[in-house]
C-alpha cells in the first residue's frame, strides 16, 4: 500500500508541532515561550522533525486503511519513506490482512457433557488429602507396612556396573544415604518400594527393579537394576485428627464447616472441569468444519509466544538449558503446529464476535481488572496501570470476548449428557 500526505500537510505538521515546543522552549536571553521559531526550530529541529514524522505517518496509515476498509493483522512495515519540509510525505507499507472466509454453521454443535456430581466418598477423600498436608512421622520398631516410609540407604548397579556409567546425570539414582521411600508400588521406582514390605531397621535387601520404557534418563529406560539396600528405620505416618481443631487450623469453625467448604470447592472444581470439557468439544468441532489461509506475521508471532511459554515451562520444571537446547527443533515444531490452530481460533471466535454482535464494556474490563488486582493483592489504580503501559487491557479485552463467544456457542449447542466416568 503507497500513501501520500500532501505538502500543505507536511508544512501545516511542522508548524504545529514547532509552535508546541516554542511553548515550553527555555533558551538563553528570551523568557519561557517568548523565544522566536527559526531559534526553536535551530535548536530542536531533530525532536520537531521525528514528532512530526511519527505523527504524520501513524495518521495517514491509520486514515488509508480506513479509507480502502482493510482488516490489518500485526505491525506494519513501513519502508521508502519521502519526507522532510517543503515536500509531500510518501511511504510504502507492506502489510497483511486478515482472511478472508466463511464462518461455518456454529449454532448446535454437538458436545457430550458427562453427568456427574461430588460424592460423599469424594468429600472423604479430599478430607484426606487435607490431613496428608499435616502428617506427622514417627519412628517405630516394627516392619514396613503399606503406607510406612522406610528410611533408606541404597546403591544401585546395572550389568555390574554403577548406574552413572550408563547414564552420567543420574547420581540420584545410583546412590541415596537416609532416603524415604513410601511403600507404595508408584513410589521411586516401580517394584521398589514393594520389595522393602516386611522389612524393618537394620535388614538388608537385593531389591531388583526394571526401569520404564519412557524412563528418564533414556539409557536406563528398559534395562534391569540391583540395588544393594539396608533398612536404616520405618517410620508411620501419622495423620492428625478429623476434630475441630484440625477444622480451625483450615479457617472453619467445626469439622461440619470444614465438610461442607470442601464439598462446595469440589463442585465449583467439578463445575470447571466439566465447562473446560465442553470448551474443548467445541473448540474442536469448529475447527473441524472449516479451513482457511493464516496470515504468516500472525502464526509467525504467535509461534514465537508458545516457544516462549515452553521454555518457561520446562525451566520451572528445572529441565537444564542445554536439555531445551538439544530440544530446540522438536519445541519449535510443536509450537509452530500450536500457533496455527490458536490463531486459526481467534480468528473464528472474532467473527463470530462481529456476526453476533457480541461486545465488551469497558465497565466489564474494570470489573475483571478490580478482580485481578484483589487477586494479586495490588491497589487497582497501580494495576491498571501496570497494564495499561504494557497493553494488557487489550489482553483482558480479548480474553472477555473469548468468554462471551464460548457462553454464546454453549448455549446453542446441541448437548447430549452421558454417564459421567
Amino acid at each position: 500500500m503507497r500513501v501520500e500526505v500532501a505538502v500543505d500537510a507536511v508544512d501545516a505538521a511542522f508548524a504545529t508541532t514547532t509552535k508546541q515546543y516554542q511553548k515550553q522552549a527555555v533558551l538563553p536571553g528570551f523568557r519561557p515561550g517568548k523565544a522566536p521559531p527559526h531559534l526553536v526550530v535551530r535548536k530542536y529541529d531533530k525532536d520537531i522533525t521525528d514528532d512530526v514524522k511519527r505523527k504524520l505517518l501513524n495518521e495517514s496509515y491509520h486514515k488509508a486503511i480506513e479509507e480502502q476498509k482493510l482488516d490489518v493483522v500485526g505491525t506494519p512495515d513501513i519502508e521508502e519513506i519521502q519526507f522532510g519540509r517543503g515536500q509531500p510525505l510518501q511511504f510504502a507499507a507492506t502489510l497483511e490482512t486478515a482472511p478472508d472466509f466463511q464462518l461455518p454453521e456454529y449454532k448446535g454443535l454437538p458436545v457430550k457433557r458427562a453427568v456427574k456430581s461430588v460424592t460423599a466418598e469424594d468429600v472423604e477423600r479430599a478430607l484426606t488429602m487435607l490431613r496428608e498436608q499435616k502428617v506427622k512421622f514417627e519412628t517405630v520398631a516394627r516392619v514396613a507396612n503399606p503406607g510406612d516410609i522406610a528410611v533408606v540407604n541404597y546403591a544401585g548397579k546395572c550389568d555390574g556396573k554403577a548406574l552413572t556409567e550408563i547414564a552420567p546425570t543420574a547420581t540420584g539414582l545410583t546412590e541415596q544415604k537416609n532416603f524415604w521411600v513410601e511403600i507404595k508400588s508408584d513410589s521411586f521406582i516401580p517394584g521398589f518400594a514393594d520389595q522393602l514390605q516386611g522389612a524393618q531397621a537394620g535388614d538388608h535387601r537385593t531389591v531388583n527393579v526394571t526401569f520404564p520404557a519412557d524412563f528418564a534418563p533414556k539409557d536406563l529406560a528398559g534395562r534391569l537394576a540391583a540395588y544393594e539396600v539396608e533398612v536404616v528405620e520405618v517410620k508411620e505416618k501419622i495423620l492428625p485428627a478429623l476434630d475441630a481443631e484440625f477444622a480451625k487450623t483450615l479457617g472453619a469453625e467445626s469439622v461440619e464447616d470444614l465438610r461442607t467448604g470442601v464439598r462446595t470447592d469440589l463442585e465449583n472444581e467439578l463445575k470447571s472441569k466439566l465447562r473446560r470439557d465442553t470448551d474443548a468439544q467445541l473448540i474442536k468441532e469448529l475447527m473441524g468444519r472449516v479451513n482457511f489461509d493464516l496470515p504468516e506475521t500472525a502464526v509467525a508471532q504467535e509461534t514465537r509466544n508458545v516457544v516462549y511459554d515452553l521454555v518457561q515451562e520446562n525451566a520451572k520444571r528445572g529441565v537444564a538449558r542445554d536439555v531445551i537446547e538439544k530440544e530446540k527443533e522438536a519445541i519449535y515444531s510443536a509450537a509452530a503446529s500450536n500457533a496455527k490452530d490458536r490463531v486459526k481460533h481467534a480468528f473464528l471466535m472474532r467473527r463470530i464476535a462481529e456476526q453476533e454482535d457480541i461486545k465488551v464494556g469497558q465497565e466489564e474490563v474494570l470489573r475483571r481488572v478490580q478482580t485481578m488486582a484483589a487477586m494479586y493483592q495490588i491497589p487497582a489504580d497501580k494495576f491498571l496501570k501496570d497494564l495499561d503501559k504494557r497493553n494488557g487491557l487489550v489482553q483482558i479485552y480479548d480474553q472477555l470476548a473469548h468468554e462471551k463467544v464460548m457462553e454464546f456457542l454453549e448455549v446453542n449447542a446441541r448437548i447430549e449428557e452421558v454417564a459421567g466416568a
